[in-house]
C-alpha cells in the first residue's frame, strides 16, 4: 500500500469556507490538469454523497467512483473507492484554523493489487495524485503555498497548464 500525503497552507481565510471551496469536486477538472473529469452523484447536504474520477495516467485515464463522507463539525472530508482502477483507495483531506490561516491536509493510501507493477505504477499515481490535490488548492486560493514538498513548492496555478 503506498501512502501519498501533502499539506497546503492559505492565507487569511476562514477554515469554513476552504472546505466548502476544497469539496467542490466538479470544479477539479478546471484547476489540475491531471483531472480529467469529475461527476457528482451526490454531495451536501445529502446524506449519500459520492463521486467519480477520470485522472490523465500514463497514457489512459484511471478511473475510480468514491463514497464522500463530509463533516462539517470536524472540517474533514473522507473518501474510499467503491469501484475502480485500485484495489484500494480511501483518504482525508482536513482542515484545521491556524490563527487567520488555514491548513489543509491531504492523505491518501492506494494499492493497484499488482504487486510485479508496484515500481512502475506507485510513482506515478503518487505524483499525479499528490499534483491534483496540490493544483486544486492553489488554484481555489491563489495565495496558497505546499507545505514541506520540495517537488510540489512549484506548483502555481499558472504551471497547471505546462
Amino acid at each position: 500500500m503506498r501512502h501519498v500525503e501533502i499539506k497546503v497552507l492559505v492565507p487569511s481565510q476562514e477554515a469554513r469556507t476552504v472546505f466548502d471551496s476544497i469539496i467542490r469536486w466538479e470544479r477539479y477538472p478546471d484547476l489540475a490538469p491531471h483531472v480529467h473529469t469529475t461527476t457528482v452523484h451526490g454531495t451536501l447536504p445529502a446524506a449519500e454523497c459520492s463521486s467519480s474520477w477520470e485522472l490523465h495516467f500514463r497514457s489512459g485515464l484511471l478511473r475510480w467512483t468514491e463514497r464522500d463522507e463530509f463533516s462539517v463539525e470536524d472540517l474533514t472530508a473522507r473518501f474510499e473507492q467503491t469501484d475502480g482502477d485500485f484495489d484500494s483507495f480511501e483518504g482525508v483531506w482536513t482542515l484545521r484554523q491556524q490563527g487567520a490561516d488555514v491548513t489543509v491536509g491531504f492523505a491518501a493510501d492506494f494499492d493497484f493489487g499488482i504487486p510485479s507493477l508496484e515500481g512502475i505504477l506507485d510513482p506515478i499515481a503518487e505524483r499525479v495524485i499528490k499534483e491534483s490535490a496540490a493544483w486544486a488548492v492553489t488554484g481555489l486560493f491563489p495565495g496558497a503555498q505546499v507545505l514541506g514538498d520540495a517537488d510540489l513548492s512549484d506548483i502555481r496555478p499558472e504551471t497547471a497548464a505546462a
